[in-house]
């Protein structure tokens, strides 16, 4: 009946929208006075404790980096790099869009970040090419989930701080759900295009151009690159690839693009602030909730329930997918991920996937609740943008975060696509 309580006062918290950090921690506050006021003095602690954490100090300096490369210039140069990248398959702002958030993906590790960078540029860039608004913000929302997939990714840090899992071997894990993903989007983009008469007629190749063009864009993709081998070859912790990526970003932006200014750094630490501070506290208040949760034994109770469907390997697989799906839809990505790996992962090892599998699993799943409404952070963000309602945003993104939800379903039915690259890791 208590725990009853405690789930009601957050769902009334979250209707009344009060922001989800402070409706965990008011709910848990209101539980505490309610049924249990003696331990009111240990949520200081409780708190602290849930953020005290070494490996935690990665998620800050990546968000900076991240902040560093989007006001550096990098932008543009990702942009016309991919359009020489496309240039094969005749592609056209629909596929640089896809590509260029494979690319930005590996730089800021937030799809947000990647739908508000990108989205800038390239939705009016391909509304004046003739591509339909809905077209132009729906494949930049649905590429830019690549962003907390491909590696470095602000939520498997998180992940990896409540599950115990490498960060290197996360970082890796994630890869192929990835490029997968991007892929797959790009193929639908490339059919749509041919069909609708979206791609521009072929210029004539100009070499200059393109050296200047591969040249300048080397450094933004060599940057991804030099973090997923750093912290998965283990040369380096997650916290300290943070700090290289920092100094390379600060490096590249100010010295080899010279576009990062000091009123730029300032601006980028005040935003890695806010937003890491954020993210600190939904960490802390969701350390006081799942305590209560497991207090109650609330995680063992949900374990043996799932555990008496004696469903077979795939059938947990989909379960899974579908749950997650539903969550994504109504719950952020790091308190979902929060609140969910502490009661799903012992059960998903039981049934036989491990933390890799999972973790892969359900930072995939959420990525696609960042494009579903109601909640849906990246079509928040490309409103903002273009003004068009949310709605009409995720119709035009439907067909691309269909490639999302197949790779969901095939890496949680094919355990080697997300273990396969890891096992080679053997620090």
């Amino acid at each position: 009946m208590a725990m009853i309580i405690l789930l009601v006062f957050l769902l009334v918290f979250v209707v009344l929208g009060v922001p989800i950090a402070f409706a965990i921690g008011a709910s848990s506050l209101v539980y505490i006075a309610t049924f249990a006021p003696n331990f009111v003095q240990m949520l200081p602690q409780r708190v602290w404790g849930g953020v005290n954490s070494f490996i935690m100090v990665a998620m800050p300096l990546f968000m900076l980096a991240g902040e560093l490369m989007n006001t550096g210039g990098i932008t543009r140069r990702i942009i016309d790099f991919s359009m020489y990248l496309v240039r094969p398959i005749h592609g056209g702002l629909g596929e640089v869009n896809i590509v260029g958030s494979m690319i930005f993906g590996g730089i800021s590790g937030s799809s947000v970040a990647d739908t508000a960078a990108l989205g800038s540029i390239l939705i009016p860039a391909m509304e004046a090419a003739g591509y339909p608004p809905r077209v132009s913000a729906g494949v930049t929302v649905a590429s830019s989930t690549m962003g907390m997939i491909i590696p470095p990714s602000v939520p498997m840090i998180v992940y990896a701080m409540i599950s115990g899992a490498s960060v290197g071997k996360l970082f890796i894990a994630g890869l192929v759900p990835g490029v997968l993903i991007g892929l797959s989007q790009l193929t639908v983009m490339s059919v749509i295009s041919v069909k609708k008469g979206y791609h521009p007629k072929l210029e004539a190749f100009d070499s200059g151009h393109f050296l200047r063009t591969m040249l300048y864009g080397i450094p933004a993709v060599a940057m991804p690159l030099i973090i997923i081998l750093f912290v998965s070859f283990g040369i380096c912790t997650a916290s300290e690839s943070a700090g290289i990526a920092v100094l390379y970003s600060l490096f590249i932006g100010a010295l080899v693009y010279k576009q990062l200014t000091l009123k730029d750094l300032i601006t980028a630490l005040h935003k890695t602030l806010i937003s890491s501070s954020s993210i600190m506290l939904i960490i802390g208040f969701t350390t006081i909730f799942t305590w209560l949760l497991t207090m109650a034994n609330i995680p063992a109770t949900i374990g043996e329930f799932f555990l008496a469907l004696q469903l077979p390997l795939w059938g947990y697989g989909i379960l899974f997918v579908i749950l997650i799906l539903i969550i994504g839809t109504f719950v952020d990505v790091s308190p979902a991920i929060l609140l969910l790996t502490p009661i799903l992962l012992p059960v998903m090892n039981t049934v036989g996937f491990n933390e890799l599998q999972f973790g892969a699993m359900m930072i995939t799943g959420l990525a696609i609740g960042l494009v579903t409404p109601p909640v849906g952070m990246c079509l928040n963000a490309c409103t903002k943008i273009n003004k068009m309602p949310i709605i009409e945003i995720f119709k035009g993104a439907a067909p691309y975060v269909t490639c999302n939800v197949i790779v969901l379903i095939a890496i949680s039915l094919i355990p080697p696509l997300t273990t396969w690259l890891p096992s080679y890791i053997s620090y």
